[in-house]
């Protein structure tokens, strides 16, 4: 496989979806579930600090790269791939940015606003039965289009491996 433009940004797009797919599988699998069985106090708290941690301008290159680089992708690649590529797009931003966008987000805001430290322990069950199973429903949304796109850019790859012997 020659050194090319478009071999580097199917590159880094199958480099940012995977990195994008194991951190939602991380949170799935171990924080999540962890967290979760903490008391309501702490698991609110541990929940706003890593939200707010999260936040950073490298978590922001690996989340929203792989609909930047897809698009560059699809410029690049109008061969076997592009419909593929077209699916592997598709998938991340409507299930993964989007449902982040519109379902997360708006999850993580109203807790982020909460003075946890002023609120009862009825108030922070109540905040916690309305966030914790909503966010980890929309976050199965994300792990599973995320691990499907990467799945679909892995699948790719070797077909352009595959045309190229």
């Amino acid at each position: 496989m020659d050194t090319t433009f478009e071999y580097t940004a199917l590159t880094v797009l199958i480099l940012l979806t995977g990195l994008s797919a194991g951190l939602c599988f991380t949170w799935a699998n171990a924080i999540t579930p962890g967290i979760g069985r903490l008391d309501d106090m702490s698991y609110l708290m541990s929940f706003q600090h890593m939200n707010r941690t999260i936040l950073n301008p490298l978590f922001f290159i690996v989340f929203f790269g792989p609909t930047v680089v897809g698009a560059i992708n699809l410029y690049g690649h109008r061969n076997l791939v592009f419909w593929p590529l077209v699916l592997a797009i598709v998938i991340y931003f409507f299930g993964v940015v989007l449902v982040t966008i519109f379902g997360n987000v708006p999850l993580n805001n109203t807790l982020d606003t909460t003075e946890l430290s002023s609120a009862n322990h009825l108030d922070l069950k109540t905040l916690r039965d309305l966030f914790e199973a909503k966010w980890n429903r929309l976050h199965i949304i994300r792990t599973i289009s995320a691990v499907v796109s990467f799945l679909i850019l892995i699948i790719s790859l070797i077909q352009i491996a595959k045309s190229n012997t």
